[in-house]
């Protein structure tokens, strides 16, 4: 348990001497570290009950994603509900409405620091010294439930102000002068991933941890097929129908007939690439190298990006119920004898 921080005859000495309010910018009226770290991280809803977030379990099915904007009126209340604990008199209200504003700037500069607090990568020492730069900007997210969650626990997540290219490479200046600045990224389950970003991304993508070279090819059943890539191992920005087909082996058995594979690279090789395709050229066929890095499978990435809607609005936007005893009473049949029986 803490120890407070005044407490005996001193606290009505303290009243006694300095009964007016004191000022903003003087250090005394400043928020102690404990303070603005726990209203900081509730504004980034750290310890808000999932409950709350999620009421019901069908608005997060199964293998879903669900975008969102954060509602700061909503996260300032919350705010304002925390700090009434200390509220027991007209004194400590009057105190609340003259910082509220500084509060609320301090908290502004101290939310987007929490992620790196959390990480231990800086303290509020550092953060306190940061100049405070303009009001906090939109707060966007998603909740993903999948087994992808579960299955890569160290997901990187990464969300974009503009749509970038197939084959971007996020370490480059380019890219990351378009990155979104992550203010939360936590699993609340097993299964369930929490994301906050400051700003509102055209791009968001989720990429399987890079722990290490694997190979392997894509597609179902027998339909197995291989990227074309160039002698550093980008793949060419070309359709399906373009990719180099897997040949099996007899047998029913889904095993890759190899050689038969290194003459269909050897073949890919000889046609030519559209230049909008990307640069470079396939690397020739003639030795184990050049064999493996056609064979890359890079790290799995999703990219959800643009609106995310289809041009044309279909239906007539009322809510259709999922309960098949709404259908069954709005039938007419149903409706006369009901009102045959006199109910």
């Amino acid at each position: 348990m803490r120890s407070p921080w005044i407490e005996g005859k001193a606290t009505l000495a303290e009243r006694m001497q300095a009964h007016q309010q004191i000022g903003a910018p003087v250090p005394d009226a400043q928020m102690p570290p404990y303070m603005e770290s726990f209203l900081s991280h509730l504004r980034l809803l750290v310890g808000v009950p999932f409950d709350y977030l999620v009421p019901d379990a069908r608005l997060l099915p199964t293998e879903s994603i669900r975008f969102f904007y954060l509602d700061r009126s909503w996260t300032d209340r919350l705010v304002d509900g925390a700090i009434a604990v200390g509220k027991i008199g007209s004194r400590e209200q009057a105190h609340h409405q003259a910082q509220a504003p500084q509060v609320s700037r301090q908290l502004d500069l101290t939310e987007r620091q929490v992620r790196g607090l959390q990480r231990g990568k800086v303290t509020f020492e550092n953060v306190r010294a940061l100049p405070i730069n303009g009001a906090a900007q939109v707060i966007t997210g998603f909740l993903l439930r999948s087994k992808a969650v579960s299955g890569w626990p160290h997901m990187d997540i990464r969300a974009y102000d503009k749509v970038l290219a197939r084959n971007f490479d996020p370490d480059t200046p380019d890219s990351k002068s378009h990155q979104l600045r992550t203010l939360r990224l936590e699993r609340l389950a097993p299964a369930v991933m929490l994301a906050l970003f400051e700003g509102i991304p055209r791009m968001v993508m989720c990429e399987e941890p890079h722990h290490g070279v694997q190979f392997g090819v894509s597609g179902e059943g027998n339909k197995l097929t291989l990227l074309r890539r160039n002698q550093s191992g980008v793949a060419f920005d070309l359709p399906k129908s373009k990719e180099v087909v897997v040949p099996l082996r007899a047998g029913g058995k889904r095993v890759v007939h190899v050689a038969a594979l290194r003459q269909a690279l050897t073949d890919a090789a000889t046609q030519p690439i559209p230049p909008n395709a990307g640069t470079g050229t396939m690397p020739a066929q003639n030795g184990a190298g050049a064999f493996a890095i056609e064979m890359l499978d890079l790290p799995w990435r999703q990219r959800f990006q643009g609106d995310g809607a289809k041009p044309e609005f279909t239906g007539n936007g009322l809510y259709v119920s999922d309960f098949k005893v709404v259908a069954k009473a709005l039938d007419p049949k149903v409706t006369l004898t009901v009102k045959g029986a006199g109910l």
